[in-house]
């Protein structure tokens, strides 16, 4: 029987990763980490944080790439209003 992790909340997942809380909300404006909003407030699983982390979804090389193929799908759209 698996047992289940419980509800991380920023500053936890903060400290988990070791990172600040910044850090945290920037990823979460992204839709970068994975997180569910519970009422007003976001929480984390700790092993679908693991997995992202380990996939490289939350090195900087990542958010760069996924930024530069955002903007070329764009770039035909742009006089349409794609940002």
């Amino acid at each position: 029987m698996e047992t289940a992790s419980r509800w991380l909340s920023v500053e936890e997942i903060a400290e988990y990763l070791g990172v600040s809380k910044e850090s945290i909300y920037r990823w979460l404006e992204r839709g970068a980490i994975p997180a569910h909003k519970v009422g007003k407030q976001w929480r984390f699983q700790s092993p679908e944080v693991d997995d992202w982390v380990k996939r490289g979804e939350a090195s900087e090389n990542h958010r760069a790439k996924n930024e530069t193929e955002k903007n070329s799908e764009c770039e035909p759209l742009r006089a349409e209003g794609c940002k």
